[in-house]
């Protein structure tokens, strides 16, 4: 799996390569990536500097037709995509379908945004004075993906910075090379000029530095991990550039004593469970009220009988491994501050699962932790993992209050029927998505998906308001006097 950089798909200089592993089976190897260094991003920064000039002249409704193409091919291609997902990124054939699907939605609603990259007329307190906006390219973009999403958040980068017409360097995650090159494969195979999407693979350390710190590069929207965001945020911030951070979750799931148990128990073990729990907007604490706490673990743990961890490719509808086996140690660590902190196991082995061919993958079990302390290390800080907090509260106020003590603020819910509480929760709840009677997860491609606090900074993506963080704005004003003006004009 190679860099691509100015229309070549090509080596790294270094001659470098990592390993890419299934991680449902730690022995099977998949191929090998480039691992870039600093001298390949600076030739993919360059090639997209050359690009821009040419690209930004092209009209946005025939930059949105490369798009609509580009997701007609992805749906012809989606049974390959996400067979690969599955391989490398250990993520069940189910979801991994559903995740092209929604890929492609992301597409064609950006291909409609290609027609409406619109600006205003606005009056003038000047006679004589066309006053208007128009939106304008940034230049060079960064694009820096993690593993969790890796054809869909690529796509819903890449889609509205090509729509707004700026080039791209495109970092995806390390781990998931494969998926990368396909998503590049289908946007070149769309009509895309040389140099307009380039792709560099390899370790952060290695080379994001150097993206981010370029001069050429005038953005970078980045999606990963709070320590790593942070680091980027602060660095590009220093020289002015705009950057678009999207980071961790901790994300609560109410339940009030009126709610649908049935309802609630299903969408917290799917929230919880569904993609090994490796998605920012998974459920990670189920904050209950005590009247019908009991009830609710009952039916909890039903659901949670339910969920079988295997290979996806084997079990379509299978949990998966964790991504890696760093990433699985970190699961296994929080399972040790479960037992310091007292905290109550009441479903799963809360260890790695070593029975018939699980052994060979970076599986652990579905696990439900019950008296949860609401400000323990376990309720509070993010684990990306099949693990779900019980947080027991006495009341309404008490329930916001948990929620809110994170620093977290990606998304959440609540299960209740009193409209009351459901208008008083859009108004309290300290998170950019906001879900009644519905789970954590999921975002639609014609809405903003991001969050507060230390989850995101910079503006949305998604829905039509993608373009603005890949666009900037010019104020025009025409004036057809004729003559010189008099007065003072500020």
């Amino acid at each position: 799996m190679k860099n691509h950089i100015n229309g070549q798909w090509c080596e790294a200089a270094s001659k470098k390569t990592l390993d890419n592993v299934n991680p449902a089976d730690g022995r099977q190897v998949l191929g090998q990536v480039v691992r870039s260094e600093a001298e390949d991003m600076l030739a993919a920064i360059a090639a997209a500097k050359a690009a821009f000039d040419s690209w930004r002249r092209v009209p946005a409704p025939k930059r949105g037709q490369i798009v609509a193409k580009a997701a007609l091919l992805m749906a012809e291609r989606k049974e390959e995509l996400a067979r690969a997902m599955t391989a490398e990124e250990g993520k069940c054939l189910n979801e991994a379908r559903g995740e092209v699907a929604k890929s492609i939605n992301v597409m064609e609603f950006m291909v409609g945004e290609s027609r409406r990259l619109n600006g205003d007329t606005i009056p003038s307190e000047m006679p004589k004075t066309f006053a208007y906006t128009v939106r304008a390219p940034l230049g060079v973009v960064g694009l820096i993906t993690p593993w969790n999403f890796p054809i869909c958040i690529p796509a819903w980068k890449i889609a509205p910075a090509l729509v707004a017409g700026n080039t791209i360097v495109f970092k995806p995650s390390e781990v998931t090379p494969w998926t990368a090159n396909l998503v590049t494969e289908i946007f070149l195979e769309a009509g895309l000029p040389a140099g307009v999407l380039n792709v560099v693979h390899g370790m952060g350390e290695d080379i994001g530095p150097t993206m981010v710190n370029h001069p050429d590069v005038a953005a970078i929207s980045f999606t990963g991990s709070n320590a790593v965001g942070t680091k980027v945020y602060g660095e590009a911030a220093l020289q002015l550039k705009k950057v678009q951070c999207e980071m961790g979750g901790k994300n609560p799931l109410i339940v009030l004593d009126d709610a649908d148990l049935d309802l609630a128990a299903a969408a917290t073990a799917s929230g919880a469970f569904g993609s090994t729990g490796q998605r920012c907007t998974a459920t990670s604490r189920a904050i209950v009220v005590d009247s019908v706490a009991d009830a609710f673990v009952e039916k909890l743990i039903e659901n949670a009988k339910k969920v079988v961890p295997g290979n996806g490719l084997e079990n379509p509808g299978a949990m998966g491994p964790s991504v890696t086996e760093e990433q699985m140690n970190k699961v296994l660590e929080y399972h040790e501050v479960a037992k310091a902190e007292g905290a109550k196991r009441i479903f799963g082995e809360g260890a790695r699962l070593t029975e018939g061919d699980l052994a060979h993958g970076w599986f652990t079990g579905p696990t439900i932790y019950d008296h949860v302390k609401g400000d323990s290390r376990l309720a509070t800080e993010e684990i990306f993992g099949p693990v779900l907090s019980v947080v027991r509260v006495k009341d309404w106020k008490e329930a916001i209050a948990v929620a809110n003590a994170v620093p977290y603020g990606l998304s959440s819910s609540l299960y209740t029927h009193n409209v009351a509480r459901a208008m008083e929760y859009v108004d309290e709840i300290e998170t950019g998505m906001l879900h009644l009677n519905s789970p954590t997860v999921g975002g639609e491609a014609q809405l903003p998906f991001g969050g507060v606090k230390a989850t995101g900074v910079g503006q949305r993506e998604m829905g039509a308001t993608a373009v603005d963080f890949f666009t900037e704005w010019k104020t025009v004003y025409i004036d057809y006097t004729g003559s010189k003006r008099e007065g003072n004009l500020y």
